[in-house]
């Protein structure tokens, strides 16, 4: 076989495993910049290091030693993506304000496409699905790297402790003290379940919510609103660390600094394992819509318990293929990609 031949085969052999350790390099970092970054790393580091692996381990778990490298490495400066309400307390509207924090600071959403490959197995792609919800994500981020890498490779991929010892170098004894500890954080974190309730694919009366949550916020009826919203529901807004909670706040921030959201356009998105809109609002200056959040859903016991808009939209739109404007007949647009 040719050299250029082995080249494309080795390519495509690498390849196949992108859209896994992309899922994989996400749980473990938080970011879906910084997950493509490192998963670009791992397939150059293995592409030139690949005459050093003698086939002593699979080519995946070969990967995935590389990867979890790649993830510690970046992790060493300790820094922890959260969520707005892992940082503060809730605002009351009356004294919201919009201070924005830097990038790094925020747990950021991902296209399900990108990290969630086409699994046969339903049992299988419910955990991975789940292990990437926002909840979940969040709760995570505050565990110690190494624990973070264990619980995920154990308990998301369902890797033997003896395989996660080997690709760790230490022992199946330390791996199941690790994954013990990281059990009890997340179990002391009662906030990482909410979203269990979301069936997948959704049923007929999550469909029926989303329908009517389209409905009221294109209309912008605070009314039919408030109807689909939890007592608690919690409203986030990164970049800007402010958090709402319970409808009168929510709906008050909308009619009042949210106004000019009156009368957008939602298209549906699939995002970190949850029901999601982009979100484009009117442009008085140019007609049509512009973009202005990816909006990611939490749903519970029939009604929407959270409600995260991803503001950056230059990052974001591009990253789910968005297009970057709508036109005003936007009724007809269907969403491409």
């Amino acid at each position: 076989m040719g050299n250029d031949t082995a080249t494309a085969d080795l390519d495509v052999a690498l390849e196949k495993h992108r859209t896994e350790l992309t899922g994989y390099c996400y749980r473990m970092l938080g970011s879906s910049f910084e997950a493509e970054d490192a998963v670009q790393d791992t397939l150059v580091r293995a592409w030139r290091s690949y005459d050093r692996f003698e086939g002593r381990s699979s080519l995946r778990s070969w990967l995935y030693r590389i990867a979890t490298n790649v993830c510690l490495d970046m992790l060493t400066a300790g820094n922890k993506r959260a969520r707005p309400m892992d940082l503060t307390e809730s605002t009351p509207l009356a004294q919201a304000a919009l201070s924005p924090r830097p990038d790094h600071t925020w747990l950021e959403p991902m296209p399900d496409a990108r990290v969630l490959p086409a699994a046969g197995d339903p049992a299988e792609a419910a955990v991975a699905k789940e292990s990437v919800r926002l909840a979940f994500m969040a709760a995570l981020q505050q565990l110690p790297p190494k624990q973070r890498a264990v619980l995920i490779l154990r308990e998301v991929l369902a890797w033997k402790a003896s395989e996660v010892a080997e690709l760790l170098d230490t022992t199946v004894a330390s791996v199941n003290s690790a994954l013990q500890r990281a059990r009890a954080t997340l179990a002391e974190r009662a906030d990482a379940g909410p979203e269990g309730a979301v069936s997948d694919p959704l049923d007929e009366e999550q469909q029926k919510l989303l329908e009517r949550y389209v409905k009221a916020f294109e209309g912008y009826d605070m009314t039919a609103l408030t109807a689909l919203l939890q007592e608690d529901a919690v409203m986030t807004m990164p970049p800007f660390d402010l958090w709402l909670r319970g409808p009168a706040d929510i709906t008050g921030f909308m009619t009042t600094l949210g106004a000019s959201c009156a009368g957008s356009r939602l298209l549906p998105v699939q995002v970190n394992g949850l029901p999601g809109f982009a979100h484009y609002k009117p442009d008085p200056e140019n007609g049509g819509f512009s973009p202005w959040a990816v909006q990611v859903l939490e749903l519970s016991e029939g009604r929407i318990a959270g409600f995260h808009c991803f503001l950056d939209t230059k990052r974001w739109f591009p990253l789910f293929d968005l297009p970057l404007r709508l036109e005003a007949e936007a009724d007809d647009v269907e969403q491409g990609g």
